[in-house]
């Protein structure tokens, strides 16, 4: 079975180089190769068109939506700060306000569309964004100037306890830090005073008041519900990703080897060749694809499962002898591919046939030598249907063809 496997293998790898029993000149192989690198890419920009109808688990819950409705937890204390931090992470280029329009709102979750678009007013709207950033910066130097404000009154605390105790050193005094902790506590008061007006004015913004009002609309049976679904989406979008896939492949890959069937019963060379590279072009996808599925579903899902398993029962140690298992079976595999189907002696002898080489030691033999000079060995033997000398490891005799098994 695996040398009729073999021999088709062959025969078709012979269909892709050469035409009417002839090697494929170069220009010839140069066009075929075009012609292969534009089917390709046609094919894959035609499945990207195609798969795009598909709505993505990142179109139906945006990661904005995720962000807001699945991972954070508002309340009436820390919505403005919550609010701001996300403002500012949305401000790198991949989040600009460009980047919501690529998506179909109509694709969107009803729990997420009205959302995400009040985010994005908020967002567009520049006066806003720059409120809430100057909330953060005001934020950011009161907390530095607190701390700051801190140190600065632990440091006198000491020189004032050192004054009582008669053994502060010559040069310090408190006076100069009483006077930097009361230009300290000025400016974080000022700070304080602006964070509120500003805290006040964004608080009333109506754009602001209505987002919050979108937020606080979420129930938590509707949270959990967004949640479950998104797991889902994520589990089951890479098979429906690929069904989406082989609508488009399949059928092309039915028309070639329909015409390439055809083309061989007709005996129609250049079509022979043209359809058999379009096949191979066509599989190339069609394998892709599935591996994608593969990668997908076992170490993205299958693996991360075992280990949670695992963890539970505090049995991680065995994810690890299984590790090691699975390399030393990888390792044995390859082994046996590289040394009895890719490097095997039978195809080591037929390489050196076809180089003229000793079929023991592989020295380049004169013509028509019977026998090494090097090592002695015998380059012919008697075939067994024709009774002539034909090559020790040939598959066929050099006289009449037979098979040499």
């Amino acid at each position: 079975m695996f040398r009729t496997l073999l021999d088709k293998t062959n025969q078709f790898r012979q269909r892709l180089t050469r035409l009417d029993d002839q090697p494929l000149s170069r220009a010839a192989l140069v066009v075929i190769i075009f012609l292969d690198l534009f089917i390709l890419s046609s094919i894959y920009s035609g499945l990207a068109d195609h798969t795009r109808q598909l709505t993505t688990p990142y179109e139906y819950i945006p990661p904005l939506c995720q962000d807001i409705v699945i991972d954070l937890n508002w309340n009436d204390t820390n919505r403005l700060e919550k609010l701001t931090q996300l403002v500012t992470r949305y401000e790198a280029r991949r989040y600009s306000p460009d980047y919501y329009q690529q998506f179909d709102v109509s694709k969107e979750h009803p729990v997420c569309a009205p959302i995400v678009s009040a985010f994005v007013a908020i967002r567009n709207d520049a006066d806003l964004t720059r409120s809430l950033s100057d909330l953060r910066r005001i934020e950011r130097e009161t907390r530095d100037l607190r701390a700051g404000l801190e140190r600065t009154k632990g440091a006198y605390d000491t020189q004032l306890l050192e004054k009582i105790a008669g053994e502060n050193k010559p040069g310090t005094g408190t006076g100069s830090i009483k006077k930097q902790i009361d230009v300290n506590t000025s400016a974080m008061d000022a700070l304080i005073k602006k964070e509120g007006l500003l805290r006040q004015s964004l608080a009333q913004d109506p754009k602001i008041l209505a987002f919050f009002r979108r937020v606080d609309g979420v129930s938590e049976a509707d949270r959990k519900a967004l949640g479950d679904e998104l797991r889902r989406l994520n589990f089951w979008f890479p098979a429906e990703r690929l069904g989406m896939e082989m609508l488009f492949l399949l059928p092309l890959l039915g028309a070639f080897y329909f015409w390439n069937n055809r083309s061989l019963t007709r005996n129609r060379p250049f079509q022979v060749l043209v359809s058999s590279h379009l096949l191979v072009v066509t599989m190339i996808p069609v394998l892709s694809k599935i591996l994608v599925l593969v990668y997908d579903i076992i170490p993205r899902k299958l693996i991360r499962h075992i280990i949670e398993v695992l963890e539970a029962f505090k049995l991680v140690a065995i994810w690890h002898y299984l590790v090691i298992a699975g390399a030393i079976v990888v390792a044995m595999a390859l082994i046996y591919l590289f040394q009895k189907k890719l490097f095997s002696h039978e195809r080591l002898m037929l390489r050196r046939i076809a180089k003229g080489e000793c079929h023991a030691c592989g020295l380049r033999l004169p013509s028509g030598s019977r026998y090494c000079p090097a090592c002695g060995a015998a380059q012919y033997r008697i075939c067994e249907h024709c009774n002539q000398p034909t090559l020790v490891h040939g598959r066929h005799c050099t006289v009449c063809g037979e098979s040499a098994d």
